[in-house]
């Protein structure tokens, strides 16, 4: 079993790897203008230009998906020749600064042909001076000098030689600055050390933008799946056991019903039953910031929806596996041998039953937390399928690949536990 574990996690490292570099590839071709989808559709070619520059996308592909892997902060540390790190501010934004060797935090702004330091010493304050000798002569006697600025990057200013960009600033927007430098790192830990980087869309850390969907796409492909799965496994085992009954046919149909109508029909119907006509329920899981187990009631109808398709598909699986189980010969044999009909049901048929139930939820698993962008949609919940929906109308490649990844380890992870649930299930199943 342990050689087993580790060659799933040899299998979940190569399958990141492998999809991290589709979804690159993918986000890289397909069409469409990410400065035009962040700035607008009528900005200006020195913009376009000053976002490209900004974000480090005039650099080659395979560059940018080295350092979306594995970081840039490094590079940065040997360009600035100081230490640098990332903080995180009282009100919650992420910062990068370099330190010095007083262990205070120091980084830059260029006015006119003067290099300005902003230092936070260790008691917090925080001071603004000149620091013109920190320029360094370069060949044709000009000065430059590589620092970190105040929007996270590792820039190169050379003196007397800046130029105009545009720069985002809170409440405000992309707004024109002077003091613009010739070459930028935008500063990312990587995401194998937890920092998929910023998002284009939104401007915050894509870790926690992610987490907080994630969080809400939890909870509701949590609840639906401990609603619906018992249940169906439930329906499924009685209709098997009835097969050609009116119980079998009656949820046969039913089921097939629930799973085949779309989702957006379900969700607008049950919408327009409970949130139009009765007014009972809210048409729409209007969270903001709020957790959503703090307003339940605007779960109710995401997670019927829900139920109502997952109900019917494995309602189907199950009643499909017991129907065949129970024709098996080991099944005749113990009814021969008169064993009571509970104990051959529960001792021996339900448990070869569960197998191919199983392996139908596990896979779910997977559909439930990112697959299920649609119902999202429908009823404006904030979870991680529709945040993906909206990072690839954008092109927003860093929220596309954690929320890959993420969807990558749910996948992996959730077969193996199929797998481990085997055991238990069948004894005579081991893996080497």
């Amino acid at each position: 079993m342990i050689v087993f574990i580790l060659r799933r996690f040899f299998l979940l490292f190569l399958t990141m790897i492998l999809v991290s570099v589709a979804v690159f590839i993918i986000a890289e071709s397909s069409p469409g203008n990410i400065a035009k989808n962040v700035l607008g559709a009528f900005i200006t070619p020195e913009q376009e230009a000053s976002f490209i520059r900004q974000n480090g996308l005039d650099q080659p592909m395979y560059i940018r998906y080295f350092h979306w892997v594995i970081g840039n902060d490094w590079i940065a540390k040997k360009k600035v020749n100081m230490p640098i790190k990332k903080i995180t501010t009282q009100k919650g934004f992420e910062e990068w600064w370099a330190v010095k060797s007083d262990g205070s935090l120091i980084r830059w702004k260029v006015d006119g042909d003067d290099l300005v330091a902003i230092n936070i010493k260790a008691d917090g304050s925080k001071t603004e001076f000149t620091d013109n000798e920190r320029w360094v002569v370069i060949d044709g006697g000009k000065q430059e000098f590589w620092g970190i600025d105040r929007q996270n990057h590792a820039v190169r200013w050379v003196k007397g030689d800046t130029e105009k960009v545009w720069v985002f600033v809170m409440g405000k927007g992309w707004m024109e600055s002077s003091g613009g430098p010739k070459e930028y790192i935008p500063l990312k830990k990587g995401f194998l050390r937890g920092d998929p980087g910023i998002s284009f869309r939104t401007g915050r850390p894509v870790s926690k933008s992610l987490f907080v969907r994630l969080r809400n796409s939890v909870v509701l492909a949590g609840t639906a799946f401990v609603i619906v799965m018992p249940l169906a496994l439930l329906l499924g085992m009685i209709a098997g056991l009835k097969e050609g009954s009116f119980k079998d046919r009656f949820l046969s149909v039913g089921g097939m019903m629930f799973s085949v109508v779309p989702e957006f029909a379900t969700g607008i119907f049950l919408t327009l039953i409970f949130s139009v006509w009765l007014g009972l329920l809210p048409g729409a899981a209007v969270l903001g910031t709020s957790a959503p187990w703090e307003k339940p009631m605007m779960l109710i109808l995401p997670v019927l929806t829900l139920t109502l398709i997952e109900l019917g598909y494995v309602l189907r699986i199950t009643r499909a596996s017991m129907v065949e189980v129970m024709k098996s010969p080991y099944i005749r044999t113990a009814f021969l041998k008169g064993l009571p009909y509970e104990q051959v049901v529960f001792k021996h048929a339900v448990r070869n039953a569960l197998i191919a139930p199983i392996t139908v939820i596990m896979l779910h698993v997977n559909w439930l937390l990112g697959g299920i962008v649609i119902v999202e949609v429908v009823f404006g919940y904030p979870g991680l399928g529709a945040y993906l929906l909206e990072s690839a109308l954008y092109k927003d490649f860093n929220a596309l690949e954690a929320g890959a990844m993420i969807m990558v380890m749910v996948a992996v992870g959730t077969q193996l536990i199929a797998d481990i649930i085997y055991t238990f299930l069948n004894p005579r199943i081991r893996y080497a």
